[in-house]
């Protein structure tokens, strides 16, 4: 039976599944090319020297900066205790420790440790703390725009979307009727059986 309700509509592919595997295949191109191009220029030794260098010194970046996140985290977590103790809430100079960003420097680390000179030089450029302010800033402005943006919508919209957009939701309106009686609970066992049925 027909409803006469369009089909639903398959759901938006974002832009960013879409370019994502492109961006990583042309990244992956490029840094082979590079490698090849500088092996040939400089020598092989130079090129290994340069991949070996610059994982020691992402292995070394990551190191510090996970101690640093760690006593950062120490100190808020001891500083919220004693607000708690005196029978206050924690300021924001108590939370200090959650502002620094830590994450961009362990990302630098991370990209010194891949093999390859685009990674090692994005690497190096996260270890500034200028570039790492400026991300800091503009990360923490698309987390608000997104943040507002899913509390205007609701969630309760979102749910209602997802159902909506289900390939197999149909509901057929109509009413259940069953042929056999209700049971009326247990049946006692000194009570005599009904006759069989012929």
């Amino acid at each position: 039976m027909t409803t006469g309700a369009p089909p639903p509509l398959a759901p938006k592919r974002s832009r960013a599944r879409t370019f994502l595997p492109l961006a990583l295949a042309l990244w992956l191109v490029l840094e082979i090319w590079l490698l090849t191009l500088v092996a040939g220029a400089a020598g092989g030794l130079t090129v290994f020297a340069l991949l070996a260098g610059g994982a020691v010194l992402g292995a070394v970046v990551i190191k510090r900066a996970g101690r640093r996140a760690f006593r950062n985290l120490t100190e808020t977590f001891e500083r919220a205790q004693a607000a708690a103790q005196a029978g206050g809430a924690p300021t924001a100079q108590d939370r200090v420790g959650a502002e620094d960003r830590n994450g961009f420097l362990m990302l630098g680390g991370l990209l010194l440790m891949l093999p390859g000179l685009i990674s090692d030089v994005a690497g190096l450029l996260l270890l500034l703390p200028p570039v790492r302010s400026i991300l800091g800033r503009y990360a923490e402005t698309a987390v608000e725009r997104r943040m507002s943006a899913a509390r205007a919508g609701g969630l309760q919209d979102a749910f209602q979307q997802a159902r909506i957009h289900r390939p197999d939701g149909k509901v057929v309106p109509g009413e259940v009727i069953r042929d056999e009686a209700p049971q009326a609970g247990p049946r006692d066992p000194r009570a005599p059986r009904p006759p069989l049925a012929p």
